[in-house]
């Protein structure tokens, strides 16, 4: 019955397992405000995302503590592309996060938002990659 439940009213909580000790409340790399699509329920809905250390965190509310329970967990390493999607699902700002089995869309609240979450993203999927090593990791942030 709860696993009904949880597809009826949309996003359903993540195992705690699935953070692999990441204090997500304490300095992430981003957050900040981006509409998702439900996993069961198509539905549009407002998320505080906190990316840290490979994995995105989604919230109801945007003041993240110790205490906070995540909605949502996505390793990026398991993500293949990040990418604009505005043409895909037809709403401005809209991006994708795809990974071997499913694509994810999200719209942010602005052109340099969009922009600034598919760079941020797109670093941890590289930095997170099984296939790069600490030695190869280049800061583009970072003015020579």
């Amino acid at each position: 019955m709860a696993g009904l439940w949880r597809a009826v009213m949309g996003d359903s909580p993540p195992n705690p397992d699935d953070y692999d000790g990441v204090e997500f409340w304490s300095n992430p790399e981003r957050t900040g405000w981006l509409t998702k699509q439900g996993e069961y329920i198509k539905t549009w809905r407002r998320r505080w995302f906190v990316l840290k250390q490979g994995k995105l965190f989604w919230f109801k509310e945007s003041i993240v503590t110790r205490g906070s329970r995540p909605r949502g967990v996505i390793p990026v390493a398991t993500c293949l592309t990040v990418k604009g999607a505005e043409d895909v699902i037809n709403k401005q700002f809209a991006f994708e996060l795809s990974t071997r089995s499913e694509i994810m869309y999200f719209i942010a609240d602005s052109e340099k938002e969009k922009e600034d979450w598919i760079n941020s993203i797109g670093r941890s999927i590289v930095q997170h990659s099984r296939s790069v090593t600490v030695n190869e990791i280049v800061d583009y942030d970072c003015k020579r």
